[in-house]
């Protein structure tokens, strides 16, 4: 991507500002404006970005938001409030649109429509091995292996693999499973895998398996079907009953599996079918995903910061967000037109590619849509009602700790909580949840290691998770939550206040909660840092309710993280303490029987097969791992 050419903006004491100067200054600002495509910026009199877009011609795009009456709502209410303008020229429209896509990734403005997708899309992924293994994977496919997808959730790549393990009977297992097999596994015995581990099937016939089901994820499956056919007649003309009997079944299994697809299609084109949804001031955008003429599964969207936006607005900015991180398919089928029909040549032009958009398909693509848009209903009307609920709880928290309690702070109250979690001092672990948007936010979470002090000193470890979590607020690298919660009681509190105290951070939002009787859920009380009186909500409040699964929260994600730092501690330490054990053996055993569980399963006969590993040390590493 080329770097932007030119920076520009109207520069000033913004505090100093009456509101004419500032229309003087943007006046100034858009006479200057060149007629060449870049990136807008709406800034206010704080100099928070309001607005991010792009324009093909900077001048007559920016203009119009000055010129023009009759904008909506949403866009009337932003640019009253404009009190400054940055824009970048960037060399085309479509490096302006790659650029106006990372901006609004970073800012987050709250007048630009959001959607949050912060999970890549799975795969699934055909290894290279000589028995390959089929399983689900993340990241990136410049690797060895064979990758078919993306999927659009979890569910769907698991249901394949589901399918391939009933069809063509592929491993699944890990390589270090596979390599240790002595005798097949459970899968083998419900037909599930063909046990390649343990010869039960020639490497030349599981690699037949393999490439007929990789044919199958590419759609060929009358070529799958037609082989399997063939194979199963030669198999009985030679009088190999059995093996015949394996192909039938493995046919049959193979044409139900195809019956089940009802969205098959002949020509094979990679399509996306976006259908839009609204309702009750929420829109959904439901994403179907058709690879190799098999439909792949769905996947539901809801954007933010709506307000008087129709569906050709949030399509319009659901591509751009959407495809400038993923790949375009080469037809997309959508429910409506984009506002800005342009965006698809932008965006084939961004990814060196070419596609298709189609409004009014015909035939199966035309039945796809249907499916997709009754997809986008069900999705819609589960969230309105899941989404009131939650709306509910947010809204009660904010009424009972008085906080705003108008649509966009309740929908922007952000809270986090802190918990310790240890094993008597040992593999000390603090963790950090988030609630925004009125629900947990895993990808926000964080674990932070804890060293350095007194092991089972509670107090100081939540002073050294505050400090390096809240030293940030300070610098201004982060922004502060509305509410701070802390899992403990006085004691906590008062460590908690110091640090705000040191940092100068506001200590209303600070609070703890504390444990009741038997630590029985409903019995909490909350404590607070700026010496309001402790406050109990009692076992029927929502607000105490939703207090409590963020600490529980908290808690869950600080003891995994816990027990998981203290099992690999434990794990290097038990072969460590063994004489003749360094860090290579260490290192050869645990990697040739994958971790601390295979070694210690391994007989002394397999232990004494690693290299470096004779059979008295063999015996001995044994005994230790036994006693």
């Amino acid at each position: 991507m080329s770097k932007p050419t030119t920076d520009t903006d109207v520069s000033g004491d913004a505090d100093a500002q009456t509101p004419d100067t500032a229309q003087a200054d943007i006046k100034a600002l858009l006479a200057g404006l060149p007629h060449l495509p870049g990136v807008y910026r709406h800034l206010d009199a704080s100099g928070e970005v309001l607005y991010v877009g792009k324009a093909r011609d900077l001048k007559k795009r920016v203009s119009s938001y000055f010129q023009k009456t009759g904008h909506s709502p949403r866009i009337a209410h932003m640019v009253a409030r404009v009190a400054n303008i940055e824009v970048t020229v960037t060399p085309s429209e479509a490096q302006a649109l790659l650029l106006e896509n990372n901006l609004i990734k970073q800012l987050k403005p709250r007048y630009n429509i959001l959607f949050r997708d912060d999970k890549s899309y799975p795969y699934l992924m055909v290894s290279d091995h000589a028995a390959p293994r089929i399983n689900y994977y993340r990241g990136s496919t410049q690797r060895p292996g064979q990758f078919f997808g993306p999927y659009p959730n979890a569910w769907a790549v698991r249901e394949t693999i589901q399918i391939l393990q009933k069809v063509f009977r592929l491993r699944t297992c890990e390589d270090t499973v596979y390599a240790n097999r002595t005798r097949p596994c459970l899968l083998y015995q419900i037909n599930r895998c063909s046990g390649p581990c343990v010869g039960h099937i020639s490497l030349q016939d599981y690699e037949h398996d393999v490439k007929r089901a990789t044919q199958f994820l590419k759609g060929q499956t009358q070529v799958v079907l037609h082989d399997i056919e063939e194979r199963m007649l030669a198999a009985s003309e030679a009088l190999e009953f059995e093996q015949a009997a394996a192909l039938r079944d493995q046919m049959s299994a193979l044409s139900r599996v195809l019956q089940q697809q009802t969205m098959e299609h002949s020509d094979g084109q990679d399509t996306d079918v976006i259908a839009i949804a609204m309702a009750g001031g929420k829109a959904c955008v439901n994403l179907a995903m058709i690879r190799n003429g098999r439909h792949l599964g769905d996947r539901a969207f809801f954007p933010a910061h709506l307000n008087d936006d129709d569906a050709g607005d949030i399509l319009e900015v659901f591509m751009a967000q959407h495809y400038v991180e993923h790949a375009l398919p080469p037809v997309i089928v959508a429910s409506t037109a984009p506002k800005d029909e342009s965006i698809v040549a932008l965006l084939s032009a961004a990814s060196h590619g070419k596609t298709r958009l189609l409004t009014r398909p015909q035939g199966v693509r035309r039945s796809w849509l249907e499916q997709a848009s009754h997809n986008a209903q069900l999705a819609l009307v589960r969230a309105l009602t899941e989404g009131g609920a939650r709306h509910a709880r947010t809204l009660s928290l904010a009424e009972t700790l008085s906080l705003e309690t108008d649509q966009q702070s309740l929908e922007e109250l952000r809270i986090e909580c802190f918990d310790i979690s240890h094993t008597a001092g040992e593999a000390t672990q603090a963790s950090c949840v988030v609630f925004h948007h009125h629900e947990m936010q895993p990808s926000l979470y964080r674990r932070y290691n804890i060293e350095g002090i007194t092991p089972g000193d509670d107090y100081a470890a939540m002073r050294q998770v505050l400090t390096r979590r809240y030293a940030k607020v300070a610098d201004g690298q982060m922004s502060m939550p509305n509410l701070v919660l802390i899992d403990g009681g006085k004691g906590q509190v008062q460590v908690a206040r110091q640090v705000f105290e040191e940092y100068g951070l506001d200590l209303s939002v600070l609070i703890g909660v504390a444990k009741g009787e038997n630590r029985k859920t409903g019995l909490e009380t909350l404590v607070f840092a700026d010496g309001r009186p402790p406050l109990v909500l009692g076992a029927a409040s929502a607000a105490l309710m939703l207090i409590a699964q963020i600490r529980d929260e908290a808690h869950r994600f600080a003891i995994t993280g816990m027990r998981a730092k203290r099992a690999k501690a434990r794990q290097g330490s038990r072969l460590q303490d063994i004489e003749g054990v360094g860090a290579k053996r260490r290192q050869k055993l645990l990697n040739r029987f994958g971790g601390l569980a295979g070694v210690g399963a391994a007989s002394v006969e397999q232990l004494a097969s690693v290299e470096g590993i004779s059979l008295d040390l063999a015996k001995r590493i044994y005994a230790a791992l036994h006693e």
